[in-house]
């Protein structure tokens, strides 16, 4: 009876402590994350609002990452093999790393990790503490450069001062699409002949006169207002703001705007450069695109359909005992399932493009899907064994049969892709308030440069698509399938040594 009294207090004890831990997590300057060391690639379970504020990144990005996410395409510090041989060890580290923010602007980083034990003496998780301590190293490093590089700094700033207006004006000059040179007050200085000749106006029509005063206010445009007026004064360059406009004399123009406020010497101090993009003829031709791939996709599924049902009848028909028969249909039936699959690919494409995707949320059992979908997928495969590991416990509010599609696609391309072997790897795990999907092969691997255009409609590595048919849809359709459940998906991969495609999926409250 004691014991259990004790017991009691003890839980009660720990209930009243944990929120009273995580409160001086959360208060503390520096960032704070724990790894989970049982789960596959060591991913981060808990981050405070300290590590966001440092890296940039929200929880719900950070939150089931491997921490070598921070240095990015920097994947060769010496650095990083004294924090693996630590983790492997079991051992404590302090470092100093090279990190980047969500932005991609660099800060050093001195990470402290510390493994955690369970009572069998197993290390359960790591804690990594960071302190931002870029201020000192570029301190110290502006020390070093200018105490070494004195003159050199002397003769670069007097270069820089022998900037022009003839030379400014001859960059502009050389640039292909449409740039305008604004002043603080948004009046114009300049423009070139690219944007002469595609707005069908004069130098005496432009420079000079304030830019939402120009052809009779035609270009007073509530876009370009937002952009200029609103987003650029706060020190952050616009990249491809798009914005459709109906000139009086050249039509209806589709527009990208990129825009940036530079600080020069003398003369030309604080400029704001205005590119403007025509991409009309480009929209133009991307729509008749997504429209052929939708009348051709729904066109082709009536004849598809007659051809399934003529095949069933055949099947019905022939004899059990011709074997070569058998073969042909057999042959015939996988083909109109590629086929079939191809086209409900093209649909959902031209669906998302339309913003027509139903996304339906039910209840299910999550881990549950994930099995029937791997087993049906294993079904099709005599060549692969895909193992599954990991659990959620989760039921899950979504559209189970987009989500049965996202992991159907990852399992058959990991198959695919990786000829060679014989078996992918299926993780399953819940972490901080999100479920965790992954799987590994150890298959083609993809380029650093290729692994952010993946999920690109119609992209295909170039290595691969002379090897492997396909499309280009598949994980486009994933990645928008995911982003309907406010999900994200990612990959890490090595050339040569295979890829990890992973998905979290936050949980919401009820469930």
């Amino acid at each position: 009876m004691l014991q259990n009294d004790k017991q009691n207090n003890n839980t009660r004890h720990n209930n009243e402590i944990a929120p009273l831990i995580y409160a001086a997590l959360d208060a503390s300057s520096a960032g704070i994350i724990i790894t989970d060391n049982r789960l596959p690639d060591n991913p981060i379970i808990y981050n405070n609002k300290a590590f966001e504020r440092i890296t940039g990144y929200t929880s719900d990005e950070i939150i089931g990452h491997n921490c070598r996410f921070l240095q990015a395409g920097e994947r060769k510090q010496e650095t990083r093999e004294a924090i693996r041989e630590a983790i492997d060890n079991g051992i404590g580290i302090t470092v100093e790393i090279r990190n980047y923010k969500k932005d991609g602007d660099l800060f050093w980083n001195e990470l402290s990790i510390s493994p955690l034990k369970n009572d069998d003496g197993e290390i359960t998780h790591f804690i990594g503490v960071q302190n931002d301590i870029s201020l000192r190293k570029n301190a110290e490093e502006k020390l070093m450069f200018e105490r070494l590089q004195v003159e050199k700094k002397i003769n670069e700033r007097t270069e820089n001062l022998r900037l022009n207006e003839e030379y400014f004006n001859s960059i502009i000059q050389t640039i292909r699409e449409s740039l305008v040179v604004l002043d603080p007050d948004l009046n114009v200085l300049t423009v070139n002949e690219s944007f002469l000749r595609t707005f069908k106006v004069t130098p005496s029509d432009t420079v000079g006169k304030q830019l939402f005063d120009l052809g009779n206010r035609q270009w007073d445009i509530d876009g370009l207002r937002i952009l200029l007026e609103t987003i650029l004064p706060t020190n952050n360059p616009v990249l491809d703001f798009e914005v459709e406009h109906d000139f009086p004399h050249i039509g209806k123009k589709t527009m990208l705007l990129n825009a940036h406020r530079i600080e020069l010497e003398g003369d030309y101090k604080d400029r704001i450069l205005l590119a403007i993009e025509d991409v009309t003829d480009r929209r133009s031709i991307e729509k008749r695109k997504d429209d052929f791939l939708s009348i051709a996709s729904h066109e082709l599924k009536t004849p598809l359909t007659a051809i399934k049902g003529y095949i069933q009848l055949i099947r019905r028909l022939m004899p059990d005992d011709n074997k070569k028969l058998n073969d042909v249909v057999q042959k015939s039936v996988s083909q109109i399932e590629r086929l079939d699959k191809l086209i409900v690919e093209l649909l959902d494409v031209s669906k998302i493009q339309s913003g027509n995707l139903d996304i339906h949320h039910k209840n299910f059992d999550f881990d549950q899907m994930v099995r029937d979908t791997i087993e049906h997928v294993q079904f099709n495969s005599d060549d692969h064994t895909i193992s599954l590991k990991g659990s959620t416990g989760v039921v899950y509010n979504g559209d189970e049969t987009h989500l049965s599609q996202v992991v159907g696609n990852l399992v058959s391309n990991a198959i695919k892709y990786s000829p060679s072997q014989k078996q992918v790897h299926v993780y399953l795990s819940r972490l901080k308030g999100h479920i965790k999907f992954s799987i590994t092969d150890s298959g083609v691997g993809i380029e650093q440069k290729d692994q952010k255009k993946v999920f690109d409609r119609f992209y295909r590595v170039g290595a691969v698509k002379e090897k492997f048919a396909g499309m280009g849809m598949g994980l486009y359709i994933c990645e928008q399938i995911i982003k309907q459940h406010q999900g994200m998906i990612w990959v890490e991969s090595e050339l040569g040594e295979g890829s990890t495609f992973s998905f979290t999926l936050p949980i919401k409250e009820q469930q």
